[in-house]
């Protein structure tokens, strides 16, 4: 059952190093705020798991909190690369990080069987692409009833799913809406799940066929008004832009880097000093 909890506590208690993580969001309700909750408390050797890692993942591995990472696709969503990633692939700064790749349908599929309870994910895919040659764990089957060739591979079972979503009531349920990717998935595959809130409610108010996340398959439930900046939350907050186009000088650079992470998140206490750190440090670039 979901306890109603902190963020600082609720990663505190259920984040451990060496931990495989996902931290799942999709164009919005990207969980940034428990990402740089992690980062705070120094993990480690953690295996990060995400379809479309962007920003926050770039800051946990810039942040040395990854040592593999298992994905579809990388970078800065219209601007290019995530240099933090790319240091530490090609110099393996902080130090090196293992990766492998699958197609965005892989890790779908690979979540739906997580959440299935199955070891394996069956698709259609893969055949004609390079990524078999470079990533052991696809592999393919011959299917027992038509004969039909068809990709494996392993199904993604988090120690820890974290996300964030608009709204939670009393009780721990929680109701998301707008663009979904794989949160529900990727919740019910893990063993433990975080869920970061733009606010508590008495009632969800949830319509016919909303996407519910019952209080019986979470763990914890942080209220972060926020949390998922600078993506969106559809009904609370537009995404900021400026902020995906401003994060790839800063990011370039090691010290650079290292100098914004110290100052914006080691520096403060939680997300919403770091959104006020934000605010001066953006008004004195002006």
């Amino acid at each position: 059952m979901a306890k109603i909890t902190p963020l600082r506590e609720a990663v505190a208690s259920l984040v451990h190093d060496g931990d495989t993580v996902a931290l799942e969001g999709f164009t919005h309700l990207i969980p940034h705020a428990a990402g740089h909750e992690i980062i705070r408390q120094g993990r480690r050797d953690l295996t990060l798991v995400r379809m479309t890692p962007d920003l926050i993942y770039d800051q946990l591995i810039g942040m040395g909190c990854a040592a593999k990472l298992i994905f579809s696709w990388g970078g800065n969503p219209g601007v290019g690369s995530l240099h933090r990633f790319r240091d530490a692939v090609e110099q393996s700064w902080p130090h090196r990080l293992e990766i492998e790749e699958h197609s965005h349908a892989g890790m779908a599929n690979a979540y739906v069987a997580g959440a299935s309870n199955l070891p394996f994910a069956l698709l259609r895919g893969y055949t004609g692409s390079d990524l078999p040659k470079v990533n052991p764990n696809i592999r393919f089957i011959e299917c027992p009833f038509t004969g039909e060739k068809l990709a494996a591979i392993p199904s993604v079972r988090p120690d820890v799913t974290v996300i964030h979503a608009q709204k939670a009531d009393r009780r721990g349920n929680v109701l998301l809406w707008g663009i979904l990717g794989v949160q529900k998935e990727a919740v019910l595959a893990a063993k433990r799940s975080i869920v970061t809130v733009e606010e508590i409610v008495d009632d969800l108010e949830a319509p016919p066929n909303a996407c519910v996340l019952p209080s019986w398959a979470l763990s914890a439930v942080c209220p972060v008004p926020g949390g998922a900046y600078p993506s969106y939350a559809q009904g609370y907050s537009e995404r900021d832009n400026r902020f995906y186009k401003a994060w790839d000088p800063i990011a370039r650079s090691r010290d650079s880097f290292q100098a914004w992470m110290q100052r914006h998140v080691l520096d403060t206490d939680d997300f919403a000093g770091f959104r006020r750190v934000l605010a001066e440090s953006m008004k004195e670039a002006a």
